[in-house]
């Protein structure tokens, strides 16, 4: 097994868990949450699942920007350079994006240790609803382009 194999194989994995994780929060678990009737349980198990998904994620994110980088370069210099760097700008708003929702989710925690579930709710809304499916859409077509570099 070459060293590009297990680079590529790193790389999809960890693309996989991060952006899988991503659409399992937002399609399977974001749905159950807003059932339940008890708005502070409810809060307060969102913070939790969202702690624990971006702490998931974090070493993925790591080795997808790691392992796409080293990738990337064996295709440097060549007529699909201008997809990697469609690629790479993608990932790194999406990395952008990951860490906002960190920063964000931990204010979101402030707010709620601090019984303000109104200011907890007004910083949770844009994550759940514009950030992670913003970072659901660019994760797939990032995993598009990469099928298309790497040839079907």
């Amino acid at each position: 097994m070459s060293q590009m194999h297990i680079l590529l194989t790193l790389h999809v994995l960890s693309a996989i868990i991060w952006v899988g994780g991503m659409i399992a929060v937002r399609v399977a678990v974001h749905p159950i949450k807003l059932a339940w009737e008890d708005e502070e349980l409810r809060i307060n198990r969102n913070l939790a699942v969202t702690k624990r998904l971006l702490f998931l994620a974090l070493p993925f994110v790591i080795i997808s920007i790691a392992t796409g980088i080293m990738l990337s370069a064996a295709l440097k210099n060549t007529s699909l350079d201008y997809l990697i760097h469609v690629k790479e700008t993608i990932w790194l708003i999406m990395a952008f994006n990951f860490i906002w929702i960190f920063l964000r989710r931990n204010v979101a925690q402030r707010a709620f240790n601090n019984l303000d579930l109104l200011g907890t709710k007004k910083v949770m809304m844009p994550l759940a609803n514009f950030f992670l499916p913003l970072n659901i859409i660019l994760g797939l077509a990032a995993l598009w382009l990469g099928v298309a570099l790497r040839g079907v």
